[in-house]
């Protein structure tokens, strides 16, 4: 009697059940909302007499309601895509009993009826937090840091049975009170049939999905620091005013202007510094978990304490658009058969030593969404994060004991003039003679990326007249780009290295995964980055570092603690190998490779260092 009676009552409309109609002991009382995925009740509790929220599962694009008010699939080859979202329904509905945390929806009980499942929760009202921050200025960070408190303790909560919520984002985190968030939809049926009917931009919010997301590959796996992203990315639009930029979109030009200049002067330089490390595009160099990132926001120096679970930030560059192979001069440079990828790969390091994360999951993420998102072109990417402006370093920081290198060359600091870092000019000859220079004296100072640089600069032959420059000794971040213009008045292999302001990263800038033609004629200028490469300056402040090396043989990196597979060297492995009395003043640079070994290691190099500067 009561589905007859419960039949006839008055439809709500669309696929939504009738006013009245009975869920065992619930009664609905009206539609609150309904999404693709799912639709959600008022109802009312006739045992207990409360009110309640009923979550239905009905995937609009898949099923319809009939009128008996069961659920039916529109076709039968839709009928696995609509099980396996059912199943994963059920699934977030079970998970969701198990928590009991004030920031997390409660879940009372749930069931499958009507050829569907449904859940029943309590009925929460208030603004999300995209509507609230809509009408208000941007928080200050005693507020948000209160919205904080509970948010990273529910996350750390499911995060403990290893479940992740992958859609945080300021519409899913309803504001019950001042300090009182509830994070909303787990969104686990919306990615089980989104990944196997819909487009990926409509399962995933643009500018709060991480880049991992896109695409499922095993080099780039979901994770704590999945959910790390996306609330810093909620972070961001609340003292910015705005998303961050998609993450697939900053993988080829990342144009985000970072939290520490969005915010500074309102902000701890710090909290800035969180959210920057947490909006990281790589997986590995964001706080790998919530307690990370908590420590990161709250605590003043904890992002710059050594922390073996995350990759350290970087200064370099960030390298934007590849080159086209239609692109490359032929006629003043050919492949470096030194540069391969596939060659010995370096020692393993202990991992608390070794940088975690790198780009080779930034390839694979290319390879799984390249069609759609980058329209099929090859691309080289090398990650660059923008964290808080680095603390002065310590006195003890930069080798104390005088250099017998030649002083690094910089130019008068005038932001438009050109900038020049040229060879000694020594013995500098058009063709330079066939015997080595004589080893210079071994000197055994501290290891620093700085003073390995300038001891390879060192043992350098002058007679190659290498020349490097920069637009200028002074780039501005976010204004200007870096361009180097090399040339050697002796033919060889070149080779470009790129260290960042705090010795904590150093690059193989060139040659690279995509672009191995390296061979270089006499007095013939070469220009990087090449074409429509674009290398913007991102900072943070402080002084970077390029070498540009011309080597009469390509070279071999390995055993040098460079990995080709993401152009990065392993500072571990330099340290280690800087520590040997018999090692050359060349290590850095491999061995030269040659038709008949032994080779002579002959090489030409300049060094020029530039200021990273804020507007």
């Amino acid at each position: 009697m009561d589905d007859l009676r419960t039949a006839a009552a008055p439809r709500i409309g669309g696929n939504a059940l009738p006013i009245g109609h009975l869920l065992h002991e619930f009664r609905i009382e009206g539609l609150i909302g309904e999404g693709g995925f799912s639709l959600v009740y008022r109802a009312r509790d006739t045992q207990l007499q409360r009110v309640v929220a009923i979550k239905e599962y009905m995937p609009a694009g898949l099923a319809s309601r009939g009128d008996d008010l069961s659920v039916a699939v529109a076709s039968a080859r839709q009928r696995e895509t609509f099980e396996l979202g059912l199943r994963s329904f059920v699934n977030e509905a079970r998970l969701l009993a198990s928590f009991d945390h004030p920031a997390l929806v409660k879940v009372y009980r749930f069931w499958e009826q009507h050829g569907t499942a449904y859940m029943v929760m309590p009925l929460y009202q208030g603004p999300t937090l995209k509507q609230w921050l809509a009408d208000r200025p941007p928080p200050d960070e005693a507020w948000l840091k209160a919205l904080l408190v509970p948010l990273l303790e529910a996350l750390e909560t499911i995060h403990s049975d290893h479940c992740y919520h992958r859609d945080i984002a300021p519409d899913n985190i309803l504001l019950l009170g001042a300090d009182r968030p509830l994070l909303l939809d787990f969104g686990a049926a919306r990615r089980v049939i989104g990944d196997a009917t819909q487009a990926l931009t409509i399962i995933l919010k643009p500018g709060y999905a991480p880049v991992e997301q896109y695409a499922e590959v095993p080099a780039m796996k979901q994770g704590p620091w999945t959910d790390v992203y996306a609330l810093c990315a909620v972070l961001y639009r609340a003292i910015s005013g705005q998303a961050p930029a998609p993450s697939v979109g900053r993988m080829l030009k990342d144009d985000l202007a970072p939290a520490w200049q969005v915010g500074r002067g309102r902000y701890a330089a710090h909290f800035l510094a969180a959210i920057d490390a947490g909006l990281a595009v790589q997986p590995g160099r964001r706080p790998q978990d919530i307690a990370a990132l908590r420590a990161a926001l709250f605590t003043p120096g904890a992002l710059e304490a050594e922390d073996t679970n995350r990759q350290p930030l970087d200064d370099a560059p960030t390298v934007i658009v590849p080159p086209r192979r239609s692109d490359i001069a032929s006629t003043d440079i050919v492949a470096d058969p030194g540069s391969r990828p596939d060659r010995a790969r370096r020692p393993a390091t202990p991992s608390a030593t070794r940088p975690r994360g790198s780009s080779r999951g930034a390839w694979a993420i290319a390879a799984a969404v390249g069609a759609a998102v980058l329209a099929g072109a090859g691309w080289w990417l090398f990650e660059r994060e923008r964290p808080q402006p680095p603390a002065p370093s310590s006195p003890g920081a930069e080798p104390a004991a005088a250099r017998r290198a030649p002083p690094v060359a910089t130019a008068p600091a005038v932001a438009a003039a050109p900038t020049a870092a040229v060879a000694p000019p020594e013995s500098r000859q058009a063709n330079p003679p066939s015997a080595a220079p004589p080893a210079p004296s071994r000197t055994f100072e501290p290891f620093s990326v700085r003073a390995a640089l300038e001891e390879v600069l060192a043992a350098s032959d002058p007679a190659f007249g290498v020349t490097l420059t920069t637009p200028g000794t002074r780039l501005v971040i976010g204004r200007d780009r870096l361009r180097l213009s090399i040339s050697s008045q002796a033919p060889g292999y070149l080779y470009v290295f790129l260290a960042n302001a705090d010795g904590t990263q150093l690059y193989r800038f060139f040659p690279n995964q995509f672009d191995t033609a390296n061979k270089v004629a006499a007095n013939r200028t070469i220009k990087l980055p090449r074409n429509d490469v674009q290398i913007d300056v991102q900072g943070p402040p402080g002084t970077d570092r390029v070498l540009a090396v011309v080597s009469e043989h390509p070279r071999d990196f390995a055993g040098s603690g460079f990995d080709p597979r993401d152009s990065l060297y392993d500072l571990a492995v330099v340290e280690r190998q800087w520590s040997k009395p018999e090692r050359l003043p060349s290590e850095l640079l491999g061995a030269a490779v040659c038709g008949a070994p032994p080779c002579g290691d002959r090489f030409g190099a300049a060094l020029v260092q530039y200021e990273v500067v804020a507007r």
